[in-house]
């Protein structure tokens, strides 16, 4: 029986995907599995027992992920699970920043009491008078599950769509409607466009990209979404661009004690993902993902270990191994397993993930051999 503890509520309809095979627990010590979502793990002592670590989402800047890797737990996430519903909070932010939305409906709030609001309003709504968007060209910054749903929703509303992605491959580009254009220069996107919308994970190389050298590019009166991350914007540099008007507004659902303060900014808490389809959607995934890894020892969509699939386990014996990339593991795993059916491997980062498949059952001593073997983390017998 496989123990699992959920660290936030995860929608039923994908905790319903676990067999009886699997019971939840609420002592995180006790667990094989953890599902989470918004819950910070950095500071948690992690089980030795823990297999995986399943985030219902997209990013996992709350997850420890050298600290598992070292420990050989896998940690997963459910990348494009919620893409729509955050394609559909950028359209938002789109009207938002261009109608005077939020301030419109402001200044109903606060002349509800008035008797003659019907006949007020008309002259007050010419404060709020904003522009269209058709027509207007986008920049959208990282073209990934979520940025090519924004690039493709902003072509089809009449928008001229321009993206940028550094890792943009041909299985990208056939998603990307035919009239959307690419561009290998991220100055293009900052000097040609009216709106730009950000859609890159938080890396140490991606902290600050926008910043005063992007700024400085940009058409005067710009408005910029990030629906990704806090970090990738230099908060100081976009205070300066809203105040000399090189930015008209700044829209996001990732505010900080300084952008919620600032003039200029439409803020709302992390949205992005808070419907009940993308709730759905990732417990769906994440959990899918974790019983293929349990039950198989196939990995898809790790962040912190390599993706390795041999399908549903029907060998006389299966191998998992997590180890350091440079140990030389897998010439040592071999001549200690025997002969082999089938094995993949590969490598992400410092780690390598090794799955074999055995012609005959893995006996108990061969484990403890390859336990042994300098730079294995953790060794597991799927069958």
């Amino acid at each position: 029986m496989y123990k699992i503890n959920c660290l936030n509520p995860i929608a039923a309809i994908g905790m319903d995907i676990f067999t009886d095979a699997y019971e939840k627990t609420e002592n995180f010590a006790d667990a094989q599995v953890a599902m989470v979502r918004s819950a910070v793990m950095h500071d948690m002592d992690l089980p030795e027992g823990l297999l995986a670590v399943a985030r219902a989402g997209a990013g996992v800047n709350n997850i420890p992920l050298d600290k598992c890797a070292e420990k050989g737990i896998v940690v997963f996430n459910t990348p494009g699970a919620n893409a729509n519903g955050v394609k559909e909070l950028v359209l938002a932010g789109l009207f938002m920043a261009t109608r005077n939305v939020v301030a419109g409906a402001n200044w109903v709030t606060e002349n509800k009491a008035d008797e003659n609001i019907s006949k007020t309003m008309e002259k007050a709504k010419k404060a709020f008078a904003g522009t269209e968007i058709l027509g207007k060209k986008i920049g959208v910054i990282g073209l990934g599950a979520i940025g090519a749903m924004v690039a493709n929703a902003c072509d089809a509303l009449g928008m001229v769509v321009t993206g940028y992605d550094p890792f943009l491959n041909d299985a990208m580009k056939a998603k990307l409607a035919g009239t959307v254009v690419t561009t290998n220069d991220i100055n293009d996107i900052y000097k040609n466009s009216d709106f730009i919308t950000i859609h890159v994970p938080a890396m140490d190389s991606t902290k600050k990209m926008v910043g005063k050298a992007a700024f400085e590019q940009m058409k005067d009166g710009a408005v910029v979404l990030n629906f990704a991350r806090d970090v990738l914007v230099d908060d100081d540099a976009m205070e300066e661009a809203l105040k000399s008007g090189k930015v008209a507004k700044y829209v996001t659902d990732f505010p900080n004690y300084k952008t919620a303060n600032m003039d200029g900014v439409i803020a709302m808490p992390h949205l992005g993902a808070s419907t009940e389809e993308s709730e759905d959607n990732c417990a769906i995934m994440a959990a899918k993902e974790v019983r293929d890894f349990i039950e198989n020892g196939n990995i898809k969509n790790s962040v912190n270990y390599p993706a390795a699939d041999l399908g549903v386990c029907t060998a006389a014996g299966r191998i998992a191994v997590c180890c350091k990339a440079s140990a030389g593991v897998a010439e040592k795993l071999a001549a200690i397993i025997g002969e082999t059916e089938q094995v993949v491997s590969g490598t992400k980062g410092d780690w390598m993930y090794i799955l074999a498949d055995t012609k005959a059952a893995v006996a108990d001593d061969a484990v403890q051999a390859v336990a042994a073997v300098d730079g294995v983390v953790k060794v597991r017998v799927i069958k």
